[in-house]
């Protein structure tokens, strides 16, 4: 029976599926330790992004739940079948709050990365693209925005909004709107260096002859090449802006207890129970900050390794002493395929002369 012809149509469709796929590319072009930290990266930031998703199904209590059918948890209680992590100083399960703290901390990635991202691209967009005394004063300011510390400038407004104490979205609404004023300037710069670059490209003054407007040329060509190293940039600063809520949790600016979880808080809470040798009031919330933060910077470590060639991993999927043996795809430093049959290296780069070498040629003479 012959085989069943499958349309053009779906074969594109397939592809243009697998395509779609996130960080599909880096993962198939990363190799050896790359392909490690990003895999890993990419573990932690799916168990993270799921807890956080999944915390009522997950966590066996609330958050500011203090009591259940049997009674009162107490106070500092250790792990046992009924708390798995022990209690707080305040009678607070420390698993649950710890699987909350996540929702948490998710929420605020997406509030304050995502604000600043578009803020960020928008400003760089229009500040590259029509130039003149507007370009100059967002420079100037944009420059000036470096010299206030993320974590200050977030007390500050946790003090300006909610008095220094405030509920979940009051105290996300202030941790975000300092992590969106310091991280525009990034998003900033580099879209807008990028659109310097772009918009004097031969495609570019190919529109502007056939008279496409400035819109549609900033958004179908402009932008379109001007955003490929915001995804590192982007998971670069959700990592910062988890430290920076953890932070104003710690130093007491933080939200409450009974208003939400944050592992900031946490840690803040159990200081004094490490020196009477209490450890799992702060070993658990400080591990969650730990992994979430390793695994965002492990992902942004690999991006940027990925996209400059200089440190990108030689690769060689097969060894042997001719390219294009059976069986064998050689790629070449770049990883680009190379023809067959042209003998290489051991390791790739070229041995230079040795003095065994000039010995051996006045031999054969």
């Amino acid at each position: 029976m012959a085989p069943v012809a499958v349309p053009p149509t779906q074969r594109r469709f397939r592809t243009d599926w697998r395509r779609l796929i996130p960080l599909r590319a880096q993962l198939a072009q990363a190799v050896g330790l790359q392909r490690g930290m990003l895999l890993a990266g990419l573990v932690v930031i799916a168990v993270f992004v799921l807890v956080a998703l999944f915390a009522p199904l997950l966590a066996p209590y609330g958050y500011a739940q203090l009591s259940d059918a049997a009674g009162n948890f107490g106070a500092q209680q250790a792990p046992s079948s009924q708390h798995w992590w022990g209690t707080t100083v305040s009678g607070y399960d420390v698993l649950s709050r710890t699987i909350w703290g996540a929702r948490t901390a998710l929420i605020m990635v997406i509030a304050g990365v995502v604000l600043s991202l578009f803020a960020g691209v928008l400003l760089g967009l229009l500040s590259g693209y029509f130039g003149g005394w507007a370009d100059r004063v967002l420079v100037v300011v944009t420059d000036a925005i470096y010299a206030f510390p993320s974590l200050l400038l977030a007390i500050v407004m946790s003090i300006v909004i909610s008095k220094g104490q405030s509920g979940l979205w009051t105290g996300i609404l202030a941790a975000a709107f300092s992590i969106t004023v310091v991280f525009i300037p990034e998003y900033f710069r580099v879209v807008r260096a990028e659109v310097l670059r772009v918009k004097s490209e031969a495609f570019v003054e190919s529109a502007r002859v056939i008279g496409a407007s400035n819109w549609r040329i900033m958004t179908r060509h402009v932008l379109r090449n001007s955003t490929r190293t915001l995804p590192l940039i982007l998971t670069l600063n959700a990592s910062e802006s988890i430290l920076t809520l953890a932070g104003l949790g710690f130093l007491g600016f933080g939200i409450e207890p009974t208003s939400a979880a944050e592992w900031g808080f946490d840690l803040n809470k159990s200081v004094s129970d490490v020196a009477a040798g209490i450890w799992w009031t702060s070993v658990w919330p400080g591990l969650a900050i730990v992994l979430v933060v390793l695994g965002l910077t492990l992902v942004g470590e690999s991006l940027n390794d990925l996209s400059d060639p200089r440190l990108r991993t030689r690769r060689r999927l097969v060894r042997s002493d001719v390219r294009g043996g059976p069986g064998t795809t050689d790629l070449d430093a770049s990883g680009v395929p190379v023809a067959p049959g042209v003998p290489i290296a051991e390791d790739w780069v070229p041995r230079l002369p040795t003095d065994e070498d000039g010995a051996a040629e006045e031999a054969t003479r």
